[in-house]
């Protein structure tokens, strides 16, 4: 693989702007091809603001990575420490001044972002839930940055929210999966105990399932949404009670879960 495609992880960057026009969709429905332009910028936005946070994961993880991700462009000797630093810059960099190109709200959202992913790279991610609260933000404001683009934030408030805590339960779950290993963290488990930290995880998938009838009950979406939704919800549900028996079944079903969600915002935001 090309050492930069690895650095920044295509795939990774790729993903996020789906999101982001799954947000647009959402709020706008089929009307979302009279954004073309508006969503190019915002998709070149969220592709270099991915690809500048995961160039600097590679900087922070370097060392773990010496052991563990050997194969990484850093500890390979692809690229060298200095570069990838500088890569991440000029990409934070690209980020921001093309959000300079949109409306008010959308560089607020931006820019916070970037904020968030440097404390997060920097410190929070080693301290446990507030790093997972970091990434469980940065999930939800990717759809709401495609609601604020295209003039709909309203309309992606609930899905934005849905993905916060599903990312916030998982990312807990995943903690709690990965307690011997995490010996350069103090995550929730490791503070609390496995248990609390579960139950903690479960409140969250359990928030997220209330989240998924705001946009019924608001009258966004019609009746064909709620089926599709209710089956995310009793995936969710699942998830916070079986983690506690399987956490890395726990978070694979978290995943499936979010993917159904999606597909019932997809389907409420044809209607």
């Amino acid at each position: 693989m090309n050492r930069f495609a690895q650095l920044v992880r295509i795939g990774n960057c790729a993903m996020g702007v789906a999101g982001l026009l799954i947000g647009a969709f959402v709020a706008v429905g089929v009307s979302i091809t009279g954004y073309w332009l508006e969503l190019l910028v915002a998709s070149g936005i969220v592709f270099t603001f991915i690809a500048a946070g995961n160039s600097l994961n590679d900087y922070t993880d370097r060392e773990v990575d010496r052991r563990a991700h050997p194969e990484r462009p850093i500890p390979s000797g692809k690229l060298s420490e200095m570069a990838v630093l500088r890569i991440s810059s000029i990409l934070f960099t690209v980020s921001l001044g093309l959000s300079l190109l949109l409306d008010f709200l959308s560089i607020l959202i931006v820019a916070s972002a970037i904020a968030v992913m440097l404390l997060y790279e920097l410190r929070l991610k080693r301290e446990g839930l507030s790093g997972n609260l970091s990434i469980a933000w940065l999930t939800g404001a990717l759809f709401l940055l495609g609601g604020a683009v295209v003039d709909g934030i309203e309309m992606t408030l609930a899905i934005a929210a849905m993905a916060f805590f599903a990312t916030l339960g998982r990312e807990i779950v995943k903690d709690i999966e990965d307690m011997e290993s995490d010996f350069d963290r103090n995550t929730l488990p490791k503070r609390v105990g496995r248990r609390k930290a579960g139950l903690a995880g479960s409140a969250a998938f359990v928030v997220a399932v209330g989240m998924s009838f705001q946009p019924v009950l608001m009258g966004f979406f019609g009746l064909g949404y709620l089926p599709i939704v209710l089956v995310a919800d009793g995936i969710f549900i699942y998830c916070s009670i079986v983690h506690f028996r399987n956490p890395r079944n726990g978070q694979r079903w978290a995943k499936i879960g979010m993917m159904v969600a999606l597909i019932a915002f997809l389907v409420g935001g044809i209607q």
